[in-house]
């Protein structure tokens, strides 16, 4: 893997199919970031495995084998400042984590909803289209966000928008947003890779 690419770590949860979008869009040079750690809160998530046939180091970091918030903060970006990376990308990681003041706003989440809206604590996978459905809205959608210490809370940094079909199941509108998040996540990837995304107290900028 070429060592001039953006170095990021991912944190994940389940599946990892974000991750794997990220793994195969780098093999093939669509993406020029290199991903130095994958870390888990799950031992039996399935995006490990991803991790591993890409040759990508990972570790399991437990929520409940640390016993406040702060040690599991800590615990975690021990691993990601070991790894020497410039941005932190949560890809479907379902645990709360506290973010320390050195990666202030270098730690970015990718959520399937329009934030503000069907987002915050209990709004994660099929859950969100549900509440999506059962609200009647007619359209939705993906955000790219900076994380702060709250559940789908900071800045935004881009979103992209899906139409709400008369038809839809949750299952087929999460795939039509998923098929949004695997455009839009490495998008916002390549702008941080430019340094053409500026993070400070007045929001997010994105420069050209």
């Amino acid at each position: 893997m070429n060592e001039a690419r953006f170095p990021i770590a991912v944190l994940i949860s389940g599946g990892g199919t974000t991750l794997k979008n990220m793994i195969d869009r780098i093999a093939t040079n669509q993406l020029s970031v290199e991903i130095r750690l994958v870390i888990s809160s799950n031992p039996r998530a399935v995006g490990l495995s991803f991790a591993k046939e890409a040759g990508i180091p990972s570790s399991t970091i437990e929520r409940q084998k640390h016993g406040s918030p702060e040690a599991y903060r800590d615990a975690v970006f021990a691993a990601v400042r070991a790894a020497d990376v410039e941005l932190v990308v949560m890809a479907g990681f379902l645990k709360h984590l506290l973010i320390p003041s050195d990666f202030a706003g270098r730690v970015i989440n990718i959520h399937p909803s329009l934030i503000p809206d069907f987002c915050g604590a209990g709004f994660y996978g099929k859950r969100v289209h549900e509440a999506v459905l059962a609200a009647g809205v007619t359209k939705t959608g993906c955000t790219v966000h900076i994380v702060d210490d709250e559940y789908d809370h900071g800045p935004i940094v881009r979103q992209r928008s899906v139409d709400v079909e008369p038809t839809d199941t949750a299952d087929a509108l999460a795939a039509r947003v998923f098929a949004q998040e695997c455009e839009l996540l490495p998008e916002v990837l390549q702008l941080f890779a430019a340094g053409s995304i500026l993070v400070d107290d007045n929001g997010v900028r994105v420069c050209s």
